[in-house]
């Protein structure tokens, strides 16, 4: 039975172990907090303050409560103080050989049986145990910033630690009222070994110019829901301190992708550590402020649909979802659309999901009678690609196949009038295909809307290397009259969202296949500790592992890169029929839920 811990310390009161001591002496636990001298313990202690008075400034916390947790706080500039603790907690700045000076001290001043627990998100914990006499009483746990706030404390064991010592954490992970993973000493554990090399990745386009900070962070944040872009993310976490979480996973994993983009540390060099100086990859109010300051550098809208073509007429090719999906945000868009279906039935049958789609709408007091009217009479159904001559702006929104889409765009070509535009939908597949197709490759360029496209603000706009500038220009232009947020990006596999998205997946698919972590934990690591909408595991269930494995297939054959390579347990699955959802079976069962 796991025992219950009263008397705690923390050693290092930075923005994170001030957080830490707050959310030990609100869970009514007697803390020592110490710091290296007096100003950085006034600093500390400051953090604190800061914390808990925004906190009752908001209701969360009662001004006697904020007391009683200052009350329980004993602040020291001397680690002798911890001689009584039974748990201690370090939480000082990620350097390896900082932390074994404090680990080989605490060992001397500390009980035998006290608990010593690093902070650390991304050093080897067995690494820090064995400069202590105890290495079987070292364990990881990783709180999460803000303290207060984050839920998830990854609870990391090495091979030597005691199984009464990590029940006797996760039962204190619980008693704070965290959501605790049990995980193994492996560089990044869990969150920071998948969020790292996406952020890095994120970093890497960036500094390819392959698409600005805007559109990249609006991009994740539109098209997967993230509550921050990861450029932005960088900013908050700190220039400094994802290079060193960065250094350090490369130096264990030896995985290129998470080898720092040179741009971090040049960065790092100049200053531009993000929000804690004012500047990173965006430039802040102040010091330590959320709010971001334009610059002349900023995109606009006026700029990006400067010179587009004219569009009143759409041409919809297609009867799918997405297809139908597209059909209607045209003509909500006050647009007349006609589409173009391969039989009379699959015509008949977009117009009953349409007519159903928007009644919904008019149940739910989203939209009036009357402009459900107006949407249904601005859309007509055909089976003739003929019909679409006189259109201003063709999408084509068919089956996810070169040839297929290939032979659509040769007719496209040939039928659609002079200084028409032909936009495909492809999320994959490359957008110069089609234009090479068409004959008229100017006129064509790459409109990836997101599913469901009636609710999914982020349209990616992919210009290939023939495309005219003026349509682009046309398909932002439409895309901002449609009520989307238009991102910018050339013809490369994956786009932003894909490119940036199907790789993590990938990597968490493989620490699955590893053994390092279950699904369950996985996921409740990257939405507890992340914030993200989905964990990787539901996520792949949700799309589709067969489409899953398709788009890594692609971005593996196009960058060569190794660690794109699809992972075996993923493609096994595939083999065998488990494809998520749609067939009840994946990396969870549903049939049986």
């Amino acid at each position: 039975m796991a025992r219950e811990l009263n008397e705690v310390g923390v050693v290092g009161l930075g923005t994170m172990g001030a957080g830490i001591t707050e959310v030990l002496a609100r869970a009514g636990l007697r803390v020592t907090a110490v710091e290296v001298n007096d100003e950085a313990l006034a600093r500390g202690r400051g953090h604190l303050e800061h914390s808990t008075d925004r906190a009752v400034s908001r209701g969360k916390l009662e001004a006697g409560e904020r007391d009683e947790i200052f009350e329980r706080i004993r602040f020291s500039t001397s680690l002798e103080d911890l001689a009584s603790a039974e748990l201690v907690i370090e939480a000082i700045p990620e350097r390896m050989e900082l932390k074994a000076e404090i680990f080989a001290a605490l060992d001397k001043i500390c009980p035998p049986d006290t608990i010593l627990a690093t902070n650390t998100s991304s050093l080897s914990v067995t690494e820090l145990s064995v400069v202590t006499g105890r290495p079987s009483k070292v364990i990881g746990m990783h709180f999460f910033n803000p303290a207060p706030v984050m839920k998830l404390v990854e609870v990391v064991q090495t091979v030597v630690t005691e199984p009464e010592v990590v029940a006797d954490v996760e039962a204190l992970a619980e008693r704070l009222g965290k959501v605790d993973v049990t995980i193994g000493d492996r560089a990044g554990f869990i969150a920071n070994a998948l969020l790292f090399g996406y952020l890095n990745h994120a970093v890497s386009m960036f500094e390819n110019r392959y698409a600005s900070r805007e559109d990249i962070d609006a991009a994740m944040r539109l098209g997967c829901g993230l509550p921050m872009g990861p450029l932005a993310l960088m900013d908050l976490i700190g220039i400094d301190t994802a290079y060193e979480i960065l250094d350090t996973m490369y130096k264990q994993s030896r995985n290129r992708l998470h080898a720092p983009s040179p741009i971090i540390k040049q960065m790092m060099t100049a200053g531009l550590l993000g929000r804690k100086s004012g500047r990173g990859f965006y430039t802040y109010a102040e010091r330590d402020s959320a709010q971001v300051v334009p610059d002349a550098a900023t995109p606009s809208a006026e700029g990006a649909t400067a010179g587009a073509r004219d569009v009143r007429a759409v041409g919809v090719v297609g009867s799918g979802t997405m297809a139908t999906g597209i059909i209607e945000v045209f003509a909500k868009g006050g647009y007349d659309v006609r589409f173009v279906a391969r039989a009379p039935e699959k015509v008949e049958a977009v117009q009953k999901a349409l007519a159903k789609s928007l009644e919904k709408q008019v149940q739910r007091g989203r939209l009036e009678e009357s402009a459900r009217d107006e949407v249904l009479a601005r859309v007509s159904g055909t089976t003739s690609l003929d019909e679409l001559a006189d259109r201003d702006l063709i999408v084509e929104a068919v089956v996810e196949s070169l040839p297929v889409k290939e032979a659509l765009f040769a007719n496209l070509g040939e039928l659609a009038k002079p200084g028409a535009v032909l936009a495909t939908t492809t999320s994959s597949l490359p957008v110069i295909e089609c234009a090479k197709a068409s004959g008229r490759p100017a006129d064509v360029v790459g409109m990836h809307f997101f599913n469901p496209a009636q609710v999914m603000k982020l349209v990616e706009v992919v210009s290939t290397i023939s495309t005219a500038p003026d349509v682009a220009a046309t398909a932002h232009a439409v895309s901002l009259a449609l009520g989307k947020h238009p991102v910018s990006c050339t013809d490369r596999a994956g786009f932003i969202v894909n490119a940036l998205l199907f790789p993590y997946l990938n990597d968490a698919v493989k620490m699955l296949e590893a053994h390092y972590a279950t699904a369950d934990d996985i996921d409740a690591a990257m939405k507890v500790g992340c914030g993200y909408p989905m964990g990787p595991f539901e996520l792949l269930d949700v799309v589709g592992l067969d489409v899953s494995l398709a788009i890594e297939r692609e971005l593996y054959i196009e960058f060569r890169e190794p660690g794109f390579a699809p992972a075996p347990l993923l493609e096994h699955l595939v083999t065998a029929g488990y494809l998520g959802r749609k067939t009840g079976r994946g990396f969870r069962d549903y049939a049986s839920r």
